[in-house]
């Protein structure tokens, strides 16, 4: 009697089990999360990153989409996956017949594009093509696609077949070892045209574009460079690296270092690319130079720090560095003199001033909101270890703001006890707790108040009304009559790099 009734249930399941499913021809019904897939900006030939498009069948009925195809069949630059099927045989990535979806069912149709500038509308550079998916009652169902395809000149480290079947890269001479990077790296050693970067079309670098002695990079106002994953700027010892005009203070001239991902989603990821690195101990100047999501927005460091320190030279005037995941600038036994920059939110600090040197910083903003409890704006130490000490010399902060998210922005350790005296704070509004345990050198500095940035995460670093850098007794220098984005200083001047507009 069991066996029975087991044979009978049995029977009964195979005979209630759907064999398979019935699909019938779509007719036109879809819909879809999106009528225009836009693709943001990407370089020529260089491919983007993956968009997402979502197709619903809302009937009831499990049907099967003829073909989905791209509009302009195997020519077109774009390339899709459905569902992870990659398409027809010869036709993969461009037409896919008999696409089958359940009812009330939904598949991912993902979209990538490589094209050249040249397959583009030549009035505004948009390459564009649509997805088709067809039915057996009409024209088929669309959906655009638009991406805006932009010329660019790539510097890249040449590469040459090697006998076991891989490549041999293209390196720069100089070991710098930090922990960030590898010695040696990948990189191409400018001569020629390479050395006058301008405003005609962006620049794309791969690798460390490597500036070698006796030889000048000049980068003209305006210009746009792109790093890719790693890459950056090498200045060799006998090198010099010319950024902007030394004159003027244009911001229509703002130079832009930034990574090569151009999607919105990484606007503001810190680490894209590695920074510009500056062994150089010739005068080096940079003006008007924005430095967005690098790991060190500027390395600067005698080459050989220990027997020649204090040899590596920079100014940088009227420049902002943001969102770095390491440091703004990170300065080593060096030579630098800021006016009127800003540096907002690194992952340890950011100014980092190790193993002592020369600096000069007047009107400038270093912020930090990182969400750490060990980021400072800036940090001070004269050594490398107990017995290797470089101290400090004439070294100045005049009229700054260093500030932040913690408790306490300065962090200094000295073993030379020149170093504290010569370390003058002048002027400032300093976040800092305990102002007595900090015993900075120098006179009338502010550590309470608050400056009222206008909006800290989009680096709008700009005072309001009630700030305590807007301060009566701020001295007026007139060496640094305007701000950093050419405003006439009053007189007082407001601390930072920003004046007060009301």
């Amino acid at each position: 009697m069991r066996k029975l009734l087991f044979l009978l249930f049995i029977t009964i399941a195979l005979s209630s089990c759907r064999k398979d499913f019935e699909f019938e021809p779509n007719t036109g019904g879809l819909s879809f999360s999106k009528d225009t897939v836009y693709l943001d900006t990407v370089f020529t030939n260089i491919g983007s990153s993956t968009y997402r498009l979502k197709v619903y069948n809302k009937s009831d009925k499990d049907i099967s989409i003829p073909k989905v195809q791209l509009g302009k069949g195997i020519n077109s630059k774009y390339r899709l996956m459905i569902d992870g099927m990659t398409g027809d045989a010869g036709a993969q990535g461009k037409i896919f017949s008999n696409v089958e979806l359940l009812a009330k069912d939904s598949l991912f149709v993902f979209i990538e594009v490589t094209s050249d500038v040249a397959s583009a509308n030549p009035t505004d550079f948009l390459y564009t093509d649509q997805i088709q998916f067809t039915n057996v009652t009409g024209a088929p169902q669309t959906v655009e696609l638009v991406t805006l395809i932009q010329d660019a000149i790539f510097i890249y480290p040449n590469r040459t077949l090697n006998n076991v079947g891989g490549y041999n890269y293209e390196t720069v001479p100089y070991n710098f070892g930090t922990n960030q990077q590898p010695a040696y790296p990948r990189g191409k050693i400018l001569s020629g045209p390479l050395l006058n970067w301008n405003t005609n079309k962006p620049y794309v670098i791969y690798g460390f574009a490597f500036v070698p002695d006796g030889e000048t990079l000049n980068i003209e106002p305006g210009a746009k460079v792109y790093f890719h994953d790693g890459a950056g700027i090498m200045v060799a010892q006998n090198g010099t690296l010319n950024i902007g005009d030394p004159i003027n203070n244009n911001i229509e001239d703002e130079v832009i270092f930034e990574g090569d991902r151009l999607e919105y989603s990484f606007d503001n990821v810190p680490g894209q690319w590695f920074g510009v690195i500056n062994f150089s101990t010739n005068q080096n100047f940079i003006n008007h130079l924005t430095i967005k999501n690098a790991t060190i927005g500027i390395y600067n460091r005698p080459l050989d720090a220990i027997n020649n320190p204090n040899t590596a030279k920079l100014k940088i005037n009227n420049s902002k560095i943001l969102n770095c995941s390491y440091a703004g600038i990170y300065s080593l036994a060096s030579e630098i003199e800021g006016i009127n920059c800003v540096i907002n939110n690194c992952g340890q600090f950011c100014v980092g001033l190790v193993f002592g040197g020369k600096y000069n910083f007047t009107h400038c903003t270093f912020n930090n909101n990182w969400n750490s409890s060990k980021q400072v704006a800036v940090y001070l130490d004269d050594y490398l270890d107990e017995t290797t000490t470089n101290p400090f010399i004439t070294t100045f902060f005049k009229n700054c703001i260093i500030y932040g998210s913690n408790q306490k922005e300065i962090f200094k350790k000295f073993i030379d006890t020149s170093s504290n005296q010569n370390c003058t704070f002048n002027n400032n509004l300093i976040k800092h707790n305990s102002s007595n345990e900090l015993a900075l050198t120098g006179t009338n500095n502010f550590f309470t108040g608050n400056p009222n940035f206008k909006n800290v995460a989009k680096h709008q670093l700009n005072v309001l009304a009630g700030s305590a850098a807007i301060n009566s007794t701020t001295p007026f220098i007139p060496q640094v009559s305007k701000d950093i984005i050419n405003n006439p200083r009053s007189n007082p001047p407001t601390i930072g790099a920003y004046e007060y507009i009301p």
